[in-house]
């Protein structure tokens, strides 16, 4: 028996399998891939968010040294560069999915969790202790908690009977890696279809081919006939294509799950929203729930905290999912390139060229604006902490090595610690610090310096002295479980 049983070995599913393994939690991945081999190149990196929630990880440097760093956001036909804001990753980072899985692969195998290759699951039962998870091949497994991050198509999220709902595909794209016999032109043409591209890869002698088909595809595998006849009416041509690596459909079908648990079944990455790809923020969003449902879901398993913590993750990560669908179909209308569109896009970028306009777009795709906990207080609460140098009785550090182990990071400003929080010693980091710089948050700008934070795991600020309604007492209880009961009280 597991402690967690996650169906899915892809980002989101492996993430969160080290999110669980840093807490101590025995987490089973189950992946239906025979093995970890991943043929199609899929998605293409990472935005600044991502690559910071990497970096609280202390495994960032290892996604860089295999990407390029560029400014990857974009809104209609604007680039929007982050280059000025204040973070330590100010940039987004241009990595194929099949470069990206194996290094999280390697980080779990460090961590010593388990991916279980050809195990297909075809349902569950939950009870209240446990749940039971059945495999195609006849074999069965029980677990405390169940977490499908097993894609668009789930089938924990179709087993445990949460809709999907959302709105239906207007347009279809096909995908591929090919050879080609004549050279492409460089560059994406743009029609009233959508947008079209050829693409060189690093080998030098094949394409990644995206075009947008003139009528949405059936629900059926393209084949290369299909690609050929998409590719001629556009170019008039289809260059040649042959030997393609793989090729697939997609379509900007956009959903969203109504709920991201049901009892001890929660769902996460695109088992819980689809959206087409305009914008890049896929794979991103999923490595955020990860993150953010991993310390809660190893709280509740250990016994920290009671399951109504589970209960946040639905309600955090929902209404940031829902930001990011309705973004995506905001892009997807700016890729058409008929008259009305046009007009509609002109009119965009030249509102991006304003800071203000392209701070908000800019800070939405890079998932640098999400905030948790609304209302009024502090403008860090809820918020990303940001990453700075700070000096401490241990030596200079900065924050994001401190969150390294997941655990959550009391940090005092205001000279040498005057908060006893010895009952939550086991659990929380208490450190006295030193930041003369100013408190710079993306799009918000500067913010009044705080005397103490309270930073979650997942990096995100649950306490401010002064700026919290609650006391930090209240804070602790709320996101780290009860106090530690005294020798006398047990």
């Amino acid at each position: 028996m597991a402690d967690v049983i996650i169906v899915g070995g892809g980002p989101t599913g492996m993430m969160l399998a080290g999110e669980l393994a840093l807490a101590g939690v025995d987490a089973a991945v189950m992946e239906r891939r025979a093995t970890s081999e991943l043929v199609a190149s899929r998605a293409g990196g990472f935005h600044s968010r991502t690559i910071e929630i990497l970096d609280q990880r202390g495994i960032a440097e290892r996604f860089l040294a295999e990407g390029q760093i560029a400014q990857t956001a974009r809104f209609g036909t604007s680039v929007l560069d982050i280059s000025d804001f204040p973070t330590r990753h100010p940039y987004g980072l241009a990595l194929w999915q099949n470069r990206i899985e194996p290094i999280l692969a390697d980080w779990i195998e460090e961590l010593g969790v388990r991916v279980d290759h050809g195990r297909e699951v075809t349902g569950f039962v939950q009870d209240e202790s446990g749940v039971d998870v059945a495999f195609r091949d006849g074999g069965a497994m029980r677990a405390k908690y169940l977490v499908g991050a097993d894609g668009g198509r789930s089938v924990i999220r179709k087993a445990a009977d949460i809709d999907f709902r959302g709105w239906d595909a207007t347009r279809s794209n096909l995908i591929a890696e090919v050879e080609v016999a004549q050279e492409p032109p460089a560059g994406f043409v743009q029609d009233e279809a959508g947008v079209h591209a050829l693409h060189l890869m690093p080998d030098g002698h094949s394409y990644r081919v995206v075009t947008t088909e003139q009528q949405i595809g059936p629900a059926t595998d393209p084949t290369l006939p299909d690609l050929s006849s998409a590719l001629t009416s556009v170019f008039g041509t289809d260059f040649g294509v042959h030997d393609p690596t793989w090729i697939s459909r997609f379509t900007d079908a956009t959903r969203q799950a109504t709920a991201y648990r049901v009892g001890r079944v929660l769902l996460a990455g695109d088992a819980a929203h689809i959206h087409y790809p305009a914008g890049g923020q896929g794979i991103g969003l999923g490595i955020q729930d990860a993150v953010n449902l991993g310390w809660k879901l190893a709280q509740v398993v250990t016994g920290i905290s009671p399951q109504a913590l589970l209960d946040t993750y639905h309600a955090e990560r929902h209404p940031a999912g829902a930001r990011a669908l309705r973004l995506s179909m905001a892009q997807t209308v700016l890729q058409r390139a008929d008259p009305r569109t046009g007009a509609l896009t002109e009119i965009i970028d030249d509102l991006m060229t304003t800071a203000p306009a392209r701070n908000r777009i800019a800070g939405l795709i890079h998932g640098l604006d999400v905030a948790y906990t609304p209302g009024n207080g502090h403008p860090l609460l809820g918020r990303r902490m940001p990453d700075f140098d700070l000096d401490t009785m241990g030596g200079p550090t900065r924050v994001y090595a401190l969150l390294h182990e997941a655990r959550p990071v009391l940090l005092t400003f205001a000279g040498p610690r005057r908060i006893d929080i010895s009952p939550w010693a086991d659990r929380v980091r208490a450190i006295d610090a030193r930041f003369t710089g100013a408190w710079e948050l993306p799009v918000l700008g500067e913010v009044a310096p705080p005397t103490a934070v309270l930073v979650r795991p997942d990096g995100h600020v649950a306490w401010v002295d002064p700026g919290s309604d609650e006391t930090l007492t209240d804070a602790l209880r709320r996101w780290f479980g009860p106090e530690l009961e005294s020798p006398g009280e047990r």
